[in-house]
């Protein structure tokens, strides 16, 4: 694995080098917030002042003069660096527009590593009013082909030039130089996309049926998210951003366009090296990566956040540039952030979707609750139905692709929860995976799992009760963790838990649950469809059999 950031002492005023962040940074807050407007069970975001919330109707042609207003400023800082080098910006906008230049096609996907190559492409196609399709690098064969078929791709870049010859037989292949990265070009020649026009990203959410939908999303949509998370986080100039997922993730993309925004420097390592993949990373590994890079800010999935607190918790020091973590993605256990916070760790939970270009909701310093997912953002509106649904408003999606647009005010987003009277949203699950137990209790499987997953001996857990007299669960153990410490996590469980949502029985599961074999999400959350499916002789013998059953 490539290091990630030169050694190098800290900067003198004055002096900017590739890696080194100025001190003194200047903070570009807009003004200070006023409280939320809950009225009729809704909640309105923070406010803001309107000139940071509209922040012009084409995001990239804003950020790209951004940029160059960074270039003028501070030419010798680092805007990219990636494990093969940096890229300062004072060459980041002649990089964009040569890009911009040599990308043939209308709709582009992106299949490659996380490196400053894809975000000058993806800049590079925002500018020039195309489409931008991100491929992520965990969707499976079959995913992928049904994006290029179902978005009508007509050129792909990428670093995996064999993997997307097999799926484009028929395209035509050439090398394309993006800074100092080779990649290939796979072009074919397809009808125009008039249901694609002034869509400027198309990024496809598989959710929980594995066949993934084109989400098409606008430039400004996307830009007043951006100007809401800068606020939000309190971005300043210098900052410097570790990204440890995938850039085809939304939030992910989103975030680099943050620190590009304040003249902050994004740190882009491969994450195919090993140890390093969003399923597979290791704590050694993602604590190697802090380390080197000294972020200021990340974004976490909860089982990172779960890898950076047990390193804490069994000696690492964390190191004092963190100024802010956000996680979401999934279900966070309440107790894994109590943890995090008891440790000192700048741990903010939020909530998001892709159908709202992402962040809709987030804690940040001087307005978190734990257990909650913060209020709205500035740009956002959440109310909740008559039946507990989330519903939100503002940074809404166009629709699906092939779909006619929503047209609705009111977007219903499947999640269950509820809005305190400061205006904090709390979730309680999703509304399709409730189940009722023979008892006619009403219970969300993921307020269960995550109070089995507080521990640490348990990685993952699957809980079920459709129509049962109590609830069971398919457990995944910690690598290290014996029997008796899981049944002894469990009691722990239950005893936090009303009567009617104990865990009653359970059985191991020896392997994890797997994003490659179709059981997880690309964000992490279960599959119970998949899961339910492949165990259900194994629910069966749990409602039959009185002692636990190992797989």
């Amino acid at each position: 694995m490539g290091q990630l950031l030169p050694a190098v002492p800290a900067g003198l005023p004055g002096q900017h080098r590739p890696g080194v962040c100025p001190p003194g940074a200047l903070s570009r807050s807009p003004s200070l917030p006023c409280l939320p407007v809950v009225a009729g069970g809704t909640c309105t975001g923070d406010e803001v002042s309107p000139e940071s919330v509209n922040g012009g109707v084409d995001v990239m042609k804003t950020l790209v003069r951004s940029i160059g207003w960074h270039a003028n400023l501070a030419p010798e800082r680092c805007a990219l660096l990636g494990d093969r080098g940096g890229v300062r910006y004072a060459e980041l906008p002649e990089q964009i527009r040569c890009c911009s230049e040599a990308l043939p096609g209308q709709v582009v996907g992106l299949l490659m590593e996380n490196g400053p190559a894809w975000m000058i492409a993806d800049l590079a196609l925002g500018c020039s009013g195309r489409t931008c399709v991100p491929l992520p690098p965990f969707f499976s064969r079959r995913q992928l082909g049904h994006v290029l078929e179902d978005a009508g791709v007509d050129c792909v870049v990428t670093d995996r030039p064999r993997e997307i010859g097999n799926l484009l037989p028929e395209a035509r292949q050439s090398r394309l130089r993006i800074g100092d990265e080779t990649l290939y070009c796979f072009r074919r020649t397809l009808p125009v996309r008039p249901d694609l026009e002034g869509v400027a990203k198309l990024t496809y959410t598989s959710g929980t049926t594995g066949t993934p939908k084109g989400v098409c999303l606008e430039n400004e949509t996307m830009m007043r998210v951006v100007e809401s998370l800068r606020w939000a986080v309190g971005a300043r100039e210098g900052d410097r951003f570790l990204s440890l997922l995938p850039l085809a993730t939304l939030l992910e993309n989103l975030a680099l366009y943050v620190s590009l925004s304040v003249g902050g420097m994004a740190c882009l390592p491969r994450l195919s090296d090993p140890g390093l993949s969003m399923t597979g990373m290791s704590a050694r590994a993602l604590t190697g990566l802090i380390e080197r890079s000294r972020p200021n800010f990340l974004v976490l999935v909860p089982q990172l956040l779960r890898l950076l607190v047990s390193a804490v918790e069994s000696g690492w020091p964390t190191p004092p540039s963190l100024r802010f973590i956000a996680v979401g993605g999934a279900a966070v256990s309440q107790r894994l952030l109590e943890r995090a916070l008891a440790l000192g760790l700048p741990v903010y939970e939020g909530y998001g979707l892709s159908e709202a270009a992402s962040v809709v909701c987030l804690n940040r310093p001087g307005a978190r609750r734990v257990g909650s997912v913060g209020r709205p953002l500035p740009h956002a509106e959440v109310r909740i139905a008559d039946d507990g649904e989330v519903l939100v408003r503002g940074g809404l999606f166009r629709g699906y692709l092939g779909q006619r647009p929503h047209g609705k005010a009111w977007w219903p987003t499947g999640d269950l929860g509820y809005l305190d009277d400061q205006g904090y949203l709390y979730l309680n699950g999703r509304k399709q995976d409730r189940f009722t137990t023979a008892f006619g209790r009403n219970i969300s499987p993921e307020w269960v799992e995550r109070e089995l997953t507080v521990s640490p001996a348990i990685r993952q857990a699957c809980v079920h009760g459709e129509g049962r007299p109590f609830v069971s669960a398919l457990i995944v153990p910690a690598p290290t963790a014996t029997l008796h410490a899981v049944e002894q996590a469990v009691a722990e469980a239950n005893a936090r838990l009303p009567e009617y949502a104990a865990v009653r029985r359970f059985v191991i599961r020896s392997r994890p649950f797997s994003l490659v074999e179709g059981e997880l999400t690309p964000n992490g959350r279960l599959r119970r469809r998949v899961i339910l499916a492949r165990h259900a002789e194994d629910f069966e013998r749990i409602y039959e059999e009185n002692e636990d059953a190992v797989l």
